[in-house]
């Protein structure tokens, strides 16, 4: 069996605790930090005025050739990892440098009301049809 969609998260959104451990991600970053002997790479955002980093764990996806700097977009898996918190375990790392991130983040906010706005008229006409 599969494992569900990956939904988008924004950086700042993974250590809120809202997400599970084993809960299918996707989120984007700038790659700041690549550490090959732990397996481990280091993405950076910026939201409201303060930077946001969230830990890759790498195995999966090695080797690549990390770029230093560019924008990175990631689909795995939430695990927590001691001493570290919330970290991602990649089963895919793409390099998208050149990607309009304030366009993506809009994208994804469009992406969510879009998803809520449905479920509510779900929910509506499953109300509506028991009554």
């Amino acid at each position: 069996m599969l494992p569900a969609a990956a939904v988008f998260h924004f950086p700042w959104e993974l250590n809120s605790g809202a997400l599970q451990e084993g809960e299918s991600v996707r989120v984007f970053g700038r790659l700041a930090c690549y550490q090959p002997e732990e397996s481990r790479a280091t993405l950076s955002a910026h939201h409201a005025s303060a930077e946001h980093n969230v830990m890759v764990h790498t195995l999966f996806v090695e080797p690549f050739n990390p770029i230093i700097g560019a924008q990175y977009i990631v689909l795995g898996e939430i695990e927590k990892a001691e001493g570290v918190g919330v970290m991602v375990r990649a089963r895919v790392l793409n390099c998208v440098d050149g990607v309009n991130t304030a366009l993506l983040q809009k994208a994804i906010n469009v992406q969510r009301s879009f998803f809520r706005e449905r479920n509510c008229k779900r929910g509506d006409a499953t109300g509506s049809g028991s009554s």
